[in-house]
């Protein structure tokens, strides 16, 4: 006899300790649902709370035996449902009160900002030479989307400025120093080739020199494409984004960033879930500032051949986001007679194969290999070939197709 009931308990522990596992999900699940019909962050977040409180209820009654006497039940229920409310009080605090949001990254020496037409404000850092030698600028578009570092990328790029060129180095919209967007899906290349050439309009140049790192090609070569005659030359530095789109950059419940227990925290579960329905949404429960702290503390690809890491105050939104390229892309470049350098280190994180469909979509496109230098990027040799490329000096090319011995770094994107 007590052998069956010992066992009838430990059938109902396990039983309610499965549906108590359930609630999580079930109030993730009315969360995201509620967002997806259109309800608002005051709808969607009591009703995600309200579900998982019905179900961990039930849960948490299963694992308690059912007395026989009436009182007894009476006093089973409130016990648990006292538990069950301190449960949920505390969570609704940790969900539904932000974190103290970073200071926005403070300004890096000689920041300035462009207010330009299209609605943009956009930190850059000028650098200019003792002499100004070339009158086409030379403009640095940093990769991600999302991913600058104004600061970093001003000091390197700034050393082309001793070649008798005015550099000018930004964060796009959305990113890093730069103004946000109240509407996320406003960002994208439209948006960005449109905001290049009011800043090529704002400096007074005919004509632009591009200097690009992987996804920052990207806009490069939708500027050429969209303005040709208003490009003199453009160096591309570990190109990606002409291929097809690969999957989606949206992180997934595995790369959820952990707590000091080794469990998620409850807002950023509720973060993804709203990510997974619409940008919008996610916005009205969660900021800019939330999400690029959220983003920052997700783990990188921990590959031999790194991705350059973000500066202060990454674009979460813009990077969640993406940057489409229209299918029409490739066939536009090839009208484009422009001469453009692509550039490959020895180990970056970029596959060959994007660089090699950059170099087959551009006519008058060369690539060269910057040998290995850390960091990838931001060696003296990749400066080196940039240098001699802008200032029309000799250039040995690359010729194969295939990546030479000693190459580190991805062949092919993964999925490909």
């Amino acid at each position: 006899m007590r052998g069956r009931w010992v066992r009838r308990l430990a059938g109902r522990v396990v039983a309610g300790g499965l549906v108590v596992a359930l609630a999580p999900v079930a109030g993730l699940a009315a969360l995201a649902g509620m967002a997806l019909v259109g309800a608002g962050p005051d709808v969607f977040t009591v009703v995600g709370l309200a579900v998982f409180a019905s179900v961990l209820f039930l849960g948490l009654l299963l694992c308690v035996p059912r007395p026989q006497r009436g009182w007894a039940r009476w006093l089973r229920a409130i016990t648990v449902l006292g538990v069950e409310t301190a449960v949920v009080w505390q969570l609704s605090a940790i969900t539904l009160n932000p974190p103290t949001p970073p200071r926005a990254p403070a300004e890096v020496a000689g920041q300035r900002e462009w207010r330009l037409p299209t609605g943009s404000r956009l930190a850059y850092v000028r650098t200019a030479p003792g002499k100004v030698t070339h009158p086409e600028p030379v403009i640095f578009l940093h990769g991600g989307p999302g991913v600058g570092d104004l600061e970093g990328d001003s000091a390197f790029y700034g050393r082309l400025a001793s070649a008798g060129f005015q550099v000018y180095v930004y964060d796009q919209l959305g990113a890093g120093r730069s103004a946000r967007l109240a509407d996320p899906r406003e960002y994208g290349l439209t948006r960005d080739v449109a905001d290049l050439e009011a800043i090529r309009r704002a400096l007074g140049a005919q004509r632009l020199n591009l200097v690009a790192r992987d996804h920052g090609a990207q806009l490069a070569a939708a500027y050429l494409a969209a303005h040709p005659a208003h490009v003199s030359k453009a160096v591309l530095y570990s190109p990606t984004g002409l291929l097809p789109a690969r999957p989606s950059s949206r992180p997934s419940i595995a790369a959820i960033p952990l707590g000091p227990a080794g469990l998620p925290h409850p807002r950023t579960l509720a973060v993804s879930a709203l990510l997974r329905v619409d940008p919008v949404t996610a916005h009205s429960f969660a900021g800019d500032r939330e999400l690029d702290a959220y983003l920052s503390l997700l783990p990188h690809d921990p590959s031999a051949c790194p991705a350059p890491q973000p500066g202060p105050g990454q674009g979460g939104y813009v990077a969640l986001a993406g940057r489409a390229a229209p299918a029409s892309l490739r066939d536009s470049l090839a009208r484009v007679d422009v001469p453009v350098l692509i550039v490959k280190g020895a180990c970056d994180a970029e596959p060959w194969s994007d660089a090699t469909a950059f170099r087959r979509a551009l006519p008058s496109a060369r690539l060269a290999y910057a040998g290995d230098g850390t960091p990838p990027g931001r060696t003296d040799a990749y400066l080196q070939l940039a240098r001699t490329f802008l200032t029309d000096g000799r250039l040995n090319a690359y010729e194969g197709d295939g990546p030479p011995p000693g190459y580190r770094g991805p062949v092919r994107a993964a999925g490909s």
